[in-house]
């Protein structure tokens, strides 16, 4: 019988418009912009999206055909020259291979914002969509920090998030993709996803998985994906440094049969995700408050302190060069440190000139937005070792065996402190971007790392004890310094006196169906026979 044609594509973008710094095509490029089969053999075996859509080809004895891997660094807005030069050759595939195809696959993040539109998912689904109709069923895959729109569930017919935070799951969720695309195409089901919101930007915990609400919700989740109509449950906690209209927590169902029972199970969800909107877990302390804890931790035999500052996360699209951690850290006489990373690509530039042992004056970090996150500090630090490259291979959970780069660096040491001052901006997430260039982070007594949730896969197994800060940065959870002018109102936190069930009344309880798509029981290359 004939093997039915998959098309797929990773294009991600985790978008904080609040930032000075354009996504570009060169900001795709630098963390490895790969296309068809270079794209596989560097990300069919890792944990990605693209290797569970490999691993249901596999299974199901699909023709792939692969487009491209794209994924940069979260930042500003997407240029609509990135965003053109991107979608283009996906959409080139799909009219090339329109004939044949039977599905499409795409790993997406579901908080993408060009700079001329607010919804990027929603806009690539747009295009597929003009040029394929209805007929092909398209699979997407988000982040679980999606903004998930209206477009993304009526032009998709089958969404699926990751359930960890930190992210552990990638591969598992391409792969749940790739099995309700299979049944999709062989015309056993029709899914449809629906959407639950409630007003707020984001959900309490930042949908963190390995503690609290979330764990418990999920587990509601799994089992009513166990239900025979039902195929996929995602909940979301958002992204909440996007100033677009469709911002915000949802639950997800992808499913068919009795609609309005699904969504009053989503419902469900959403109302407890409401209902904790004031329970947070982490403790944030100030910078001040969090050196000194760093200060006067005794190890006595335990790993080290891990202070990790959540606001200056470039995961979430921060300029990485915040200095006022580093700044208490130093006041506060901390020793035996470790620091990471410091985004300073003219600081390293400026160290090219020195050697290893040389005392250099600097201007560290802050050099972007001072407003957020402190300026530039006058330092006289010890050139510890340069490192032309700054290329790692990650060794933990989340990015093991997949290759990165910070760009060229320097270590350098202030004080009692080591610091990695880098080219490229990335958050913390794997042991390698500190061992790969000679720093070990678990024979510290102390570890800044700047990194919301995802340094906990690879950091917390060797901490002592684990703190988390504010450090005013872009990703500061102080919402009403931010400029928002989009987004709807009453939102919390930014409003936090509202009447919800006005709310409810007025917004069809946050209720979102899309309506069932016409699709053919068979497409034309499984008209000569499904799969077995």
């Amino acid at each position: 019988m004939k093997p039915f044609h998959v098309l797929t594509a990773e294009f991600l973008h985790e978008t904080n418009t609040f930032s000075k710094l354009p996504t570009t095509l060169a900001s795709f490029a630098e963390r490895g912009l790969l296309y068809g089969d270079e794209a596989i053999a560097a990300r069919r075996d890792n944990n990605t999206e693209l290797g569970g859509f490999l691993e249901a080809g596999r299974t199901y004895r699909w023709t792939v055909t692969h487009v491209l891997s794209a994924h940069a660094q979260p930042g500003g807005p997407v240029t609509r020259e990135a965003f053109d030069t991107l979608t283009a050759p996906i959409i080139a595939a799909a009219q090339k291979h329109a004939g044949t195809l039977d599905g499409i696959l795409l790993g997406l993040h579901g908080a993408m914002v060009p700079d001329f539109c607010d919804d990027g998912e929603g806009e690539l689904l747009r295009r597929l969509r003009a040029v394929l109709g209805r007929r092909i069923p398209i699979g997407i895959t988000l982040d679980p920090h999606a903004n998930v729109s209206r477009a993304m569930c009526d032009l998709a017919d089958i969404l699926v998030s990751f359930k960890t935070y930190p992210h552990t799951d990638m591969r598992m969720a391409g792969r749940h993709a790739g099995d309700i695309l299979q049944r999709t195409m062989r015309g056993e089901i029709r899914p449809v996803t629906l959407r639950v919101t409630r007003p707020m930007l984001e959900e309490a915990n930042g949908g963190r998985t390995d503690v609290g609400p979330m764990v418990e919700r999920l587990a509601r989740a799994r089992a009513y994906e166990q239900q025979p109509d039902v195929f996929a449950v995602s909940i979301n906690g958002a992204f909440p440094n996007a100033d677009i209209a469709e911002v915000g927590a949802s639950v997800t169902v992808t499913a068919q049969g009795d609609m309005a029972r699904h969504a009053a199970f989503a419902s469900a969800l959403a109302d407890d995700i409401w209902a904790c909107r004031h329970d947070a877990i982490n403790q944030f302390l100030g910078v001040d408050a969090a050196a000194a804890r760093c200060r006067d931790y005794q190890a006595d035999g335990r790993g080290p302190i891990i202070v990790a500052d959540y606001a200056d996360n470039p995961g979430g699209g921060t300029y990485g060069d915040s200095t006022n951690l580093l700044r208490a850290l130093l006041q506060a006489g901390v020793q035996d440190a470790c620091f990471a990373p410091i985004v300073d690509p003219q600081t390293v530039q400026q160290l090219q000139a020195h050697r290893p042992g040389e005392v250099v004056r600097v201007q560290l970090g802050g050099k972007t937005d001072s407003r957020f996150g402190g300026g530039p500090l006058a330092l006289d630090v010890t050139l510890v070792a340069l490192h032309p490259s700054g290329d790692y291979t990650g060794s933990g959970a989340m990015i093991g065996g997949l290759q990165r780069s910070w760009g060229p660096l320097a270590v350098v040491r202030a004080g009692g402190i080591e610091i990695l001052v880098v080219t490229v901006r990335a958050q913390m997430l794997d042991l390698q971007q500190l061992l790969t260039f000679g720093i070990d982070p678990a024979r510290k007594r102390v570890v800044a790392l700047k990194s919301m949730q995802h340094f906990r896969a690879a950091f917390e197994p060797i901490a002592g004890e684990v703190i988390v800060c504010d450090s005013g940065a872009l990703c500061t959870l102080d919402y009403a310094v931010l400029p928002f002018q989009k987004i709807p109102r009453p939102m919390f936190p930014l409003d936090r006196d509202f009447d919800i069930a006005r709310w409810l009344h007025d917004n069809h309880d946050g209720v979102y169906i899309p309506a069932a798509p016409v699709i053919p029981a068979t497409s034309a290359a499984s008209a000569d026979g499904a799969n077995p």
